[in-house]
């Protein structure tokens, strides 16, 4: 029997239901796997590709047992539940029993030997550890570029490259690209891996913005990342990621440097009209100004000006108006650079505060 207060069983269990699918062709993989130890309880969900654990130290009585229980009936449950109320979880027979004050709860439960696990990969794995704060930003720069249910399965994810003393990731949906580093120290032989995008945005979602350490390891078929009183562990996608060195454009003359918010909100005012399919938006560019224009098929228009410091060709460019706010939304910075070759050209944006970012944006025609 575990006997625990109300938050110290739901803050284990909520970090690992978030990978749990709610409608599963497996039943048991609706499950959480409960497993009491003398000194720990642990709380072990999985969708045959992820797998996260958390171990929490609630006391227990009586002999230590192992069962699955449906992850989202008890996690409502406890969060139905007053906040510091006394939770009691008594297996019984095939049934779990849930008390709290006058509160019973009956669930079904399943057996835990059939619950199934990621079995640990073989081959050398590249291991390091930098800070939860650091990793969650390394993410945060690049995960929203990530393609979603595309064809090429590749991109339905995160490139992770492990090397020397450095640690690179970058996402691309093909339409855009976008590139964060960070100095890990230490020599690490290259490894290579695309983490899955639900592994990535769960990921994102777990870590602190603390200095508390994540160890990580990524081995040929499988990464995991371990902090705090978590472990999450999961398959890689098993192909060539599209070689980004060259997808990032290094001799383009026609440079402007802008403030971030305010073209951010013009932005924003001319996606209002721009066309809901398309969404396009032309950045028309002479000296010293910026203008973006948008229309759509009602033939209404929006008109921006912006105030830049640029010398350059005069261009006209289009580019899809939520490539662009993705960037400036989930990098944060006063001012940022961008620079141009032709119309049919990439651009590339970069921070001045972010020496180790790069976004590459494909233009189309409007």
């Amino acid at each position: 029997m575990i006997k625990a207060k109300r938050d110290e069983i739901l803050g284990p269990l909520s970090a690992v239901s978030g990978i749990i699918e709610r409608r599963h062709t497996l039943p048991i993989l609706s499950n959480v796997l409960i497993d009491a130890t003398a000194d720990a309880v642990s709380f072990l969900a999985t969708d045959i590709e992820i797998q996260i654990q958390a171990k929490s130290p609630l006391a227990r009585s009586g002999e230590g047992r192992a069962l699955t229980v449906g992850a989202r009936k008890l996690l409502d449950i406890l969060r139905a539940l007053p906040e510091g109320a006394e939770v009691q979880l008594q297996p019984q027979d095939k049934r779990l029993l849930v008390k709290a004050g006058k509160s019973r709860f009956t669930l079904q439960t399943l057996p835990a030997e059939d619950f199934p696990r990621l079995a640990r990969p073989a081959g050398d794995a590249a291991k390091f550890a930098l800070s939860q704060k650091a990793l969650r930003r390394l993410i945060g720069l690049v995960q929203y570029a990530m393609a979603q249910q595309d064809i090429r399965y590749y991109l339905n994810g995160l490139l992770m490259v492990a090397e020397g003393g450095q640690l690179k990731v970058v996402a691309t949906d093909g339409h855009r690209l976008a590139y964060a580093s960070l100095e890990i120290g230490g020599k690490l032989a290259r490894q290579e891996v695309i983490v899955p995008r639900k592994t990535v945005l769960e990921l994102a979602k777990l870590l602190a913005d603390s200095d508390d350490e994540v160890k990580i390891e990524l081995a040929p078929t499988q990464a995991s990342f371990s902090f705090g009183a978590i472990e999450l562990v999961s398959k890689l996608i098993d192909g060539k990621f599209p070689d980004y060195t060259r997808v990032i454009p290094t001799g383009h003359k026609n440079k402007l440097t802008l403030p971030r918010e305010p073209l951010r909100q013009a932005l924003q005012r001319a996606a209002i009209l721009s066309n809901e399919k398309f969404r396009g938006v032309r950045w028309v560019l002479a000296d010293g100004s910026l203008k973006i224009v948008s229309s759509n098929a009602e033939q209404e228009e929006a008109h921006e000006e912006v105030e830049v410091k640029y010398a350059g060709d005069a261009l006209d460019i289009g580019f899809n108006v939520n490539y662009l706010l993705d960037v400036l939304n989930n990098v944060a910075g006063a001012e940022i650079e961008c620079a141009f070759g032709d119309s049919s050209s990439s651009a590339l944006i970069s921070y001045g505060s972010e020496k180790d970012f790069k976004y590459v944006v494909m233009p189309m025609r409007i």
